[in-house]
């Protein structure tokens, strides 16, 4: 008989079974270990995060959300897409310090190993002292590492890792019960997160009481913000809406005069009378200032008067100098 069927110890089968090879031999280990669990019920599938993001109630105090998965490297630019939370690093000794002061869910502090011959100030000696009686694990990290880690940001040598920033409900800022006359500034297409971060700081040192953010075209709460903030983004609760108008207009209905910065104001800015009531200062960017619907639904346009020499003024500094000028109007009224 022709082929193997002479070869002794053959043995020819028929019919369906098992044959020699791997699939035959190893048919229960292809069994499996049951069903595939479901996308929400996998710890970290995007879908399992939007479902726990989704059952986080919308208002309370802002800050930073725990229980994140720490992510090696930051993230930057104008914002951060919905339902993709990832950590934050912050970078700078006194951004860092203002973190751990306000008692922000520190995850991991970097600090540039000795042979980085980083100047132990006070402030890197109170982050240290902060770190190891709160059980912050600190990791020395080479120079070059924390350039990579703060995507070049100025870090001074400290660095800690933060859970992703929580917003609050814009309805949270509308509370009678906050100490002064009710002070918000709204940003209408400001995309660089350092303007955003300046904005942040100006409201915090004189009496704001928060800032609100529309969800698309605009900058959010990045690492590059804290920074630019001084740490102040710990004390100021920042909202993200979905549409600015509307939010405007439920700000309008809780007894909110909204005042718009233009060049080309109706009233410049020594002039406001509206000053000593609850106010949204909102501001435009420097190059398209603000949008038709926003500046349609405005009370004021208020422009801020300049030399000839200078065109416009950014965000960030915009505001600081109306926030300056509504607070000596409010203290001036006493």
């Amino acid at each position: 008989m022709p082929g193997n069927s002479q070869r002794r110890g053959a043995v020819r089968k028929s019919g369906k079974g098992a044959t020699v090879g791997s699939g035959g031999q190893r048919r229960k280990g292809l069994e499996g270990k049951g069903p595939t669990p479901k996308a929400t019920d996998r710890e970290y599938h995007p879908a399992a995060n939007r479902v726990r993001a989704a059952s986080k109630p919308s208002g309370g105090k802002a800050g930073y959300a725990t229980g994140s998965r720490p992510q090696g490297r930051p993230a930057h630019g104008s914002g951060r897409s919905a339902g993709k939370p990832s950590s934050e690093i912050v970078a700078g000794r006194n951004a860092v310090i203002e973190a751990l002061r306000a008692e922000v869910p520190v995850t991991t502090m970097y600090v540039v190993s000795k042979s980085g011959r980083i100047d132990a100030d006070d402030r890197v000696r109170e982050a240290l002292k902060t770190a190891s009686g709160r059980g912050i694990p600190v990791l020395e990290t080479p120079r070059g590492e924390l350039d990579r880690l703060t995507d070049g940001a100025v870090h001074q040598g400290l660095a800690v890792q933060v859970p992703p920033y929580s917003y609050v409900d814009a309805a949270n800022l509308v509370d009678p019960e906050a100490p002064g006359i009710p002070l918000v500034v709204a940003l209408d297409g400001v995309t660089d997160p350092r303007n955003l971060g300046a904005v942040i700081r100006s409201v915090a040192a004189f009496g704001g009481h928060g800032v609100v953010l529309p969800e698309r075209r605009s900058a959010g709460m990045t690492a590059s913000a804290w920074k630019t903030s001084a740490g102040a983004a710990a004390r100021v609760p920042v909202a993200r809406v979905p549409n600015l108008t509307r939010a405007l207009e439920k700000f309008q209905k809780a007894g909110f005069f909204v005042l718009g910065l233009d060049m080309e104001g109706d009233v410049q800015l020594p002039g406001l009378e509206l000053a000593t009531e609850p106010v949204v200062v909102v501001v435009g960017s420097e190059g398209k200032g603000l949008s038709r619907l926003v500046r349609e639904t405005c009370d004021q346009v208020v422009s801020i008067p300049m030399s000839s020499a200078v065109e416009s003024l950014n965000a960030g500094v915009a505001a600081g100098v109306t926030l300056y000028e509504i607070a000596r109007q409010r203290a001036a009224a006493r």
